[in-house]
């Protein structure tokens, strides 16, 4: 088992240093001069000339991308070029409002996904299947942005009984209150997705002999659902959860955005508009950490849910 999650521990190494390659290339093929952003636009080109230096920035493209992987492996993401602020410390202090977002809209999407995909695949070509298909087809295809300029709206503008932006900590109820329109918003997709996922997966399952077998001897058919047809169905289920997870965590930036949402996404589109490429950067690269995290623990899941896995690993 720790030979397993070892051996995805090192796969995740090259995968993340390529990604801060392309990212940090992209980056440094930014117009903006972050020596003039710093100084503002009355500085002197000695003054900037100066700053280029200090920071570094006429070294070779090569040299200034192992002195970035150098400092982040001491979790120091640089400054910002517009405030001068840690941009570690910036995305520690929202990535919270992110993650408590992500939860609660994976938790709500695997509590309608599954359900759903199972009463579909249960009743295959009847009408409780095409409702729910269409419904699917429909949360896959709606933009988040609409969906959320659209919940506004109607919950915020017409009817007036949620907040329509930003994260109310007054209270618990007013931090629920907040996480309600840009839950919904953000759970729409990873919903539909798990519901498709999960009906393919128990469809392939439930023509299997020994559902059969648990049928023929008396099994209470709830029993025959959830050991025998959900438990085996799982693998593809928590692979489309865990993509989607990882993508809640890096993809909230439109969601962030129209709600107002204090969370990474929004630092991302903030350091955007101001050309402050340093930030911009460190989230990217840090929501890329994220994502690989959650893809190893997705691997880790694997061998808890399928023996072969775990049993494959202890006899190396």
């Amino acid at each position: 088992m720790w030979k397993f999650i070892l051996k995805r521990i090192l796969m995740m190494i090259p995968v993340l240093l390529g990604v801060i390659f392309v990212v940090f290339f992209i980056m440094s093929l930014s117009p903006a001069n972050p020596a003039q952003l710093i100084l503002g636009d009355g500085a002197t080109p000695e003054s900037i000339a100066e700053l280029e230096e200090e920071l570094g920035l006429n070294d070779p493209f090569l040299i200034r991308y192992a002195n970035y992987v150098r400092d982040l492996l001491r979790g120091d993401l640089g400054l910002s070029y517009k405030n001068r602020l840690s941009v570690s410390a910036q995305i520690m202090e929202r990535f919270p409002n992110t993650l408590l977002l992500a939860v609660a809209s994976m938790v709500l999407a695997l509590v309608l996904g599954i359900p759903l995909g199972i009463l579909s695949a249960k009743h295959q070509n009847k009408l409780v299947d095409n409702v729910t298909m269409v419904g699917a087809l429909v949360g896959i295809s709606m933009p988040l942005f609409w969906l959320g300029l659209l919940l506004v709206i109607v919950f915020s503008v017409v009817l007036g009984w949620l907040p329509s932006s930003g994260l109310n900590t007054e209270s618990l109820w007013a931090v629920v209150k907040s996480m309600i329109l840009p839950t919904i918003t953000l759970a729409t997709l990873p919903t539909a997705m798990i519901t498709r996922m999960t009906r393919s997966s128990i469809l392939e399952v439930i023509r299997q002999d020994y559902i059969d077998t648990a049928r023929s001897k008396g099994v209470d058919e709830h029993v025959i659902t959830v050991q025998h047809m959900l438990r085996n169905a799982l693998i593809p289920i928590i692979t489309i959860a865990g993509l989607q997870f990882g993508s809640l965590l890096s993809g909230a930036i439109l969601t962030e955005t129209v709600f107002s949402w204090p969370g990474i996404g929004r630092l991302t589109v903030e350091a955007i508009k101001m050309k402050d490429a340093q930030t911009c950067l460190g989230c990217v690269v840090f929501l890329s950490i994220m994502f690989s995290l959650v893809n190893l623990i997705v691997d880790v899941l694997y061998a808890f849910v399928d023996p072969r896995i775990k049993s494959r690993y202890r006899g190396k």
